[in-house]
């Protein structure tokens, strides 16, 4: 994984390596757990805390996936998934050889660019919505079941909700870019497919598997067109997040997005 998202980078003409730069050091492995930590530790002190017995009702999709997989062979343990994830990071880090350091500035920035793009997000997602409801009252059709009102989330308070939308921006981002991205441009790439055709197709696969799996499972969410459009679209639009600016400003954007439209927006 660690030389396939290597090659995807290169192939891009974006090497994080290269350059002594903010743009630069944001995209390090390093800079990346630095800045994701503390919303790790958060999610799973969260889940326990506010959990209980049942801390499965709190963990995201992506979260319970990645646990059931390492329960099936033997690995069952609580903190294990997050020590993959960090010590991921750190064998990415020693693999690029990249600087030990990561400047306050550094992470300053990279909230920034998380915050800022979870707005643009917001601000897509709500385009996204004028079009289908005007599409929608042309064929005088119901209207559309928006990504607020799918979910057994809703049904929760506040804070559980926040806690799970902030697991979900970083274990939905290891699992479907960090992961899943690299594997299947590495697959396309084993049949020969030419290096810019293996990461456009990825980016593209990856991001309707990301929008199919929310639909999947028994607290799947209620299929319909305007959500599996726009998850779609929020896969790509994550997908090039990770492939321009890194892991970290991604799983950053991804959880601010998710706390925005999903806990403040609900707000009443």
């Amino acid at each position: 994984i660690v030389a396939r998202q290597t090659d995807l980078t290169d192939e891009l003409m974006i090497d994080p390596a290269d350059g002594a730069d903010y743009w630069s050091h944001a995209r390090r492995p390093l800079a990346c757990l630095v800045f994701l930590c503390p919303l790790l530790i958060l999610y799973e002190v969260g889940v326990f805390w506010l959990g209980g017995a049942q801390p499965e009702l709190i963990r995201n999709g992506a979260d319970h996936w990645m646990r059931s997989w390492l329960s099936h062979v033997g690995l069952a343990q609580t903190l294990l998934l997050p020590a993959i994830v960090v010590l991921g990071l750190l064998a990415w880090q020693v693999w690029g050889k990249f600087p030990w350091r990561v400047a306050p500035d550094t992470l300053f920035g990279m909230l920034a660019e998380s915050l800022l793009f979870a707005f643009c997000l917001v601000v897509l997602g709500q385009l996204q919505d004028v079009i289908f409801r005007h599409g929608m009252a042309q064929l005088g059709s119901p209207p559309i079941v928006t990504e607020s009102q799918a979910g057994h989330l809703v049904a929760m308070q506040s804070l559980p909700r926040a806690i799970s939308f902030i697991g979900a921006g970083v274990y939905e981002e290891v699992l479907f870019r960090l992961c899943l991205l690299p594997a299947c441009y590495g697959v396309f790439r084993l049949l020969c497919v030419p290096h810019k055709q293996s990461a456009v197709v990825s980016i593209v696969v990856t991001s309707v598997i990301f929008s199919i799996a929310h639909y999947v499972g028994p607290s799947a969410d209620q299929f319909s067109a305007f959500s599996f459009t726009f998850r779609a679209f929020a896969g790509l639009f994550f997908a090039a997040l990770f492939v321009l600016r890194g892991f970290g400003i991604t799983a950053g954007c991804h959880a601010a997005y998710d706390v925005l439209v999903g806990v403040l927006l609900q707000a009443p």
